[in-house]
């Protein structure tokens, strides 16, 4: 059990805010957190509470003009004046006091689950806008849940778009969700690594955050170099490049990063001559041989190499980014922490990052808003076992299906996405995100999951000699019309680092891992009705150009989840024309 202390006092010193020296059990630590949704005081408290930050505030609000003016000035000494240095402080000062008292809130949601999904219960009916909402006034769950049938993806939204698209949810909870998640995170990093948000400590790499929630006028103050809202992803690299000193590498998600440093090692020489161009003085010319040194000893531990002070590197975590943290922590990454401030599924923060210092992939269900059941599901099948549970009543060890219901729409939707209980926070689960129900392969019916696909591909490419998977795609075969005069079979398309060419015994060994995983598999093999797996080996920017492709839907979430099995022609001639063996 992950238990954090049942008590904490009412009044907090801000320097104890900062420091956040506040221990929980088992290895656990509960940081400075955020407040779980529907444990928020009274607008009018709020303010009342908020009126002794007001002279900080303007403070920072007045400093910045003149921080930003002064960080324009090419001397690294100005850049790191004193001016910048009060600006962060007077930053972090309203921040750790918010982190801090919704710590507080946090802990009394969780430690009463039940009342907190109760309240969230009762927002979520009075804000619906359904006509079909005879539940108003009633909290009772089974009522709830007699009235109110799941529902899956909608198949229509599928064919239309090519995407699965989930129905939306409010802005306005996914919204404070992904605010805590944000501060939440900010408040996680300040605890672990003290350092990395010093200022100019910390660089974005891509258009996009992983931080849920942005928090415009304190970004700056706070250390993170690079122009506002700078959308050229090249301007943002060149920026990073130029600071030695980082930290903190920040990336959209883990597919994002890796595109940035495969885009690096390709065009390395021609961003060594902007850097070298990019100012008269002799440190960036400095600066351009230290980058064409670091990459000519290779991918391996490339990160450290060029910011040797680097400690870690934020990512959002979503579905199909494992095979990317992966691939970064072997090879570009190699050395590094791994953070992530929430888990975004259906384009919304879900699950909470509480613990950066314990492995990638842990996350708190909190009990507030957006209204969270969970599906038990049969051990083995992944089918549906029994009615959904309450976040209290979650078991550890077994898996559920996310169930989330949207206050707009009143629709209880079963979002596919497993996850696995591996422990608790007082009341709440804390869990680990298995695979998502959507992305299975079936050509006679054998549902071969997501996870158990991926095991199987990554022990064939353990075998396949000096070859580092960074990206794979599965379509079977009827999609592509590749089965005539054949068996019904799964296509295969893998980005690989290391390897240029596949031999026809190594493409043998993934339909082998195949079996050995799935005993129905093997058994459709053995009698002829499955044919055998078909390798093709893509370059690298085939997937980059599916992922531009998703993200182009109108109705795409952010993060795009990267989908592992295709379920549209026009999405696998995305990959398919970029076979190269």
């Amino acid at each position: 059990m992950f238990s954090p202390p049942h008590h904490l006092p009412d009044r907090f010193h801000l320097v104890f805010l900062c420091a956040g020296e506040w221990g929980g059990g088992n290895g656990f630590s509960p940081l400075p957190l955020v407040p779980v949704l529907g444990g928020l005081p009274p607008a009018r408290s709020c303010l009342e509470m908020l009126l002794p930050l007001l002279p900080c505030l303007v403070l920072c609000l007045l400093l910045l003009p003149l921080a930003v003016l002064w960080r324009r000035r090419p001397s690294q000494d100005a850049r790191l004046s004193w001016l910048v240095h009060l600006q962060h402080r007077v930053a972090w000062g309203p921040l750790c006091w918010a982190a801090a008292w919704q710590r507080k809130s946090l802990v009394r949601s969780t430690l009463h689950a039940g009342q907190s999904q109760q309240r969230a219960l009762r927002r979520c009916l009075q804000g619906a806008q359904s006509p079909r909402c005879p539940l108003r006034g009633s909290t009772d769950i089974g009522v709830f849940r007699n009235h109110l049938p799941l529902t899956k993806a909608s198949q229509l939204q599928e064919e239309e778009s090519g995407v699965q698209l989930l129905p939306p949810t409010s802005n306005q909870y996914r919204g404070e969700v992904s605010l805590q998640a944000t501060l939440l995170g900010l408040a996680a990093l300040k605890k672990t690594c003290p350092e990395v948000l010093a200022p100019e400590g910390t660089a974005r790499v891509t258009p996009s955050s992983p931080w849920p929630y942005p928090l415009p006028w304190p970004w700056h103050a706070l250390g993170q170099l690079g122009p506002a809202g700078a959308k050229d992803p090249r301007a943002l690299l060149l920026e990073a490049l130029r600071s030695p000193g980082l930290r903190a590498l920040e990336a959209g998600t883990a597919v994002e990063l890796l595109d940035v440093f495969l885009g690096l090692e390709a065009d390395g020489e021609e961003l060594a001559e902007a850097l070298a161009a990019g100012n008269p003085g002799a440190s960036l010319p400095r600066r351009a041989a230290e980058l064409r040194e670091a990459l000519e000893q290779g991918p391996r531990g490339l990160a450290l190499r060029l910011w040797p002070k680097l400690q870690v590197v934020v990512t959002l975590d979503a579905g199909g980014q494992a095979e990317a943290v992966a691939a970064l922590g072997a090879l570009w990454c190699q050395g590094l922490a791994f953070f992530s401030p929430a888990y975004a599924a259906s384009g919304g923060a879900v699950g909470l990052s509480l613990w950066p210092e314990q492995p990638h992939g842990l996350y708190l269900l909190p009990p507030g808003g957006p209204f969270i059941e969970l599906l038990p599901l049969k051990e083995g099948t992944r089918e549906e076992a029994a009615p959904t549970v309450l976040l209290a009543e979650a078991q550890k060890g077994k898996e559920y299906e996310l169930v989330l219901t949207d206050h707009t729409s009143l629709t209880r939707c079963r979002l596919g996405d497993v996850v696995q209980v591996v422990g608790a926070y007082n009341q709440c689960p804390v869990v680990r995100f298995i695979c998502r129900l959507g992305q299975t392969l079936s050509v006679r019916g054998e549902d071969t999951g997501e996870d158990v696909f991926s095991e199987a591909l990554g022990r064939a490419v353990g075998q396949w000699p000096g070859a580092r998977l960074l990206d794979h795609g599965c379509v079977e075969s009827s999609i592509l019309d590749s089965s005539e005069g054949s068996a019904p079979h799964y296509e295969v398309f893998v980005a690989l680092k290391g390897l240029r060419n596949l031999s026809e015994e190594n493409r043998d060994k993934l339909d082998h891992c195949l079996q050995e995983a799935s005993a129905r598999y093997k058994s459709l093999r053995f009698r002829g009705s499955v044919g055998p797996a078909r390798v093709h080996l893509v370059g690298w920017g085939a997937f980059r150009e599916l992922r531009a492709a998703l993200a182009a839907c109108p109705s795409a979430p952010f993060p795009p989840e990267m989908p592992r099995v295709l379920k549209h022609r026009y999405l696998a001639q995305y990959l398919q024309r970029r076979v190269l063996s």
